[in-house]
């Protein structure tokens, strides 16, 4: 009875001669390979309003499209190691076969141990995140946000042990609708800020002090670090580049 009902939920099962079979393509590949790096910007942007707000307040939006910049700047470097990592090592493994063939592999375990942690966290944070999200615009389900949190991983663990290509074909429309909630906030963004551009009140001129200076740097640097959790995920493309 339950090697049935494990059929049902996880579908059959795969020999290691049908992985050939599991290749999908970049369509399909995105929503699987990609989500991890996607989903991080869902709550970059609280993290680095989380550290200026109870200090700047208000004025913390000023700051934010600087200190995203900064994030992109190093964003686009990570894109460019990491697609030096996939065209030296074509077979997958990123940081982890880096470390093992170019040092030591003692080396390489510690890498490997730390991307274990990373990505268990990783999951934490983002479903919590989605589960805040979800609070936040329905506020009577707030009560049940563990509940909705621990369906939410269980949905994702029957998926991927379903295979790499049907899990990618359930996670693509939550993947391709968040990219498009995205570019539609973007946009709207955009044409919203141009049209009122004109009518914006000017900035206000504060009167900053060196003290206050010297501690603003501190602030803003743990702002952008904090906002650099947008950057996590850009390591599994790498991983599993032979996909």
């Amino acid at each position: 009875m339950f090697g049935q009902l494990a059929h049902r939920i996880l579908g059959a099962k795969l020999a290691s001669s049908q992985l050939i079979h599991e290749k999908f393509s970049v369509f399909w590949g995105l929503p699987i390979l990609a989500s991890d790096a996607i989903s991080s910007v869902a709550y970059a942007v609280d993290e680095i309003l989380w550290a200026l707000v109870p200090v700047i307040g208000l004025m913390s939006y000023f700051c934010v499209p600087d200190i995203a910049g900064a994030i992109i700047i190093l964003l686009l470097i990570l894109i460019i190691s990491y697609r030096q990592i996939v065209d030296a090592y074509p077979g997958g493994g990123g940081a982890y076969i880096v470390a093992k063939e170019n040092l030591k592999p003692i080396y390489g375990l510690v890498v490997g141990a730390s991307l274990s942690v990373d990505y268990t966290l990783t999951v934490a944070v983002s479903i919590c995140a989605g589960t805040a999200a979800i609070t936040s615009a329905l506020p009577n389900l707030y009560p049940y946000r563990v509940s909705i949190s621990v369906v939410i991983i269980m949905l994702m663990i029957i998926g991927n042990l379903r295979g790499v290509r049907e899990s990618s074909r359930w996670f693509s429309f939550p993947t391709y609708a968040f990219m498009l909630a995205i570019l539609s906030l973007i946009i709207a963004g955009i044409l919203k800020g141009g049209a009122s551009l004109s009518a914006a009140p000017p900035a206000p001129t504060l009167d900053v002090t060196l003290g206050a200076q010297a501690v603003s740097v501190f602030i803003l640097l743990r702002a952008f670090s904090s906002g650099c959790a947008a950057l996590t995920g850009v390591e599994a493309i790498a991983d599993y580049a032979r996909c």
